[in-house]
């Protein structure tokens, strides 16, 4: 028997498609749209999603998600006119990655204690960075790098003495050069994952209370 949320959340689904298909025929702007005028618009949306995320706003939070939500249905649609794939396939695409990427759950006979980089090496892909995107923003870039070669490592002790080492002697003896800046922020980086700590997460907390204080500065002066 289907629960009152799945019931619930297909129903909204199927008007959140309807409405897309009305739009698509009858409101100008959609009518016009293409998944490439529609990828920077993503983009800002993804964007707005995680300061969401930041924020702990669940008002702002449950928009950003719907926000992101109809344009993933939009790109459907816009794949289903050209041909190219139905929403189903997309949705059934994810469902068979997703139990291709946990045998120990789905297909045990088949596990053999591959870790989750390990395991989506299976899929074909040459080396273990290939899928992280030449566009993400450096800092979130580094942090996937590195969390995608230790998830290829069983041993990472040696491995772990040397970033270190890297670390303190970055603060010993202060960069003077890009490079040189570069490779501390890398290893500082990398100190923050083996402590259980998300560097793009840290830094944005910390702009985030670096944006209030000097509102609160300039809300003091100016009273």
């Amino acid at each position: 028997m289907e629960s009152k949320t799945y019931t619930e959340s297909n129903a909204a689904f199927q008007r959140l498609s309807d409405i897309l298909d009305t739009l698509r025929r009858e409101c100008p702007w959609d009518r016009v749209q293409t998944m490439k005028s529609l990828r920077y618009l993503t983009i800002e949306e993804v964007h707005e999603l995680s300061e969401a995320i930041v924020a702990g706003n669940n008002d702002d939070l449950k928009k950003e998600i719907g926000d992101l939500a109809m344009h993933i249905l939009f790109y459907c649609k816009l794949a289903e006119e050209q041909g190219l794939f139905t929403t189903a396939d997309v949705y059934n695409a994810i469902c068979d990655k997703l139990i291709d990427r946990h045998p120990f759950i789905y297909r045990k006979e088949d596990y053999h204690g591959e870790s989750w980089e390990q395991l989506k090496m299976r899929e074909g892909r040459k080396d273990v960075l290939e899928g992280v995107p030449d566009s993400l923003p450096s800092l979130i870039k580094a942090v996937r790098m590195q969390e995608k070669v230790a998830g290829m490592k069983s041993r990472q002790g040696d491995e772990s003495t040397s970033q270190q080492a890297d670390w303190a002697q970055g603060l010993a003896d202060p960069p003077t050069t890009e490079e040189q800046f570069g490779d501390l922020l890398f290893s500082l980086v990398d100190w923050a994952r083996r402590h259980g700590i998300n560097a793009d997460d840290a830094l944005c907390g910390a702009n985030l209370r670096f944006k209030e204080r000097m509102k609160k500065l300039m809300n003091d002066e100016n009273q």
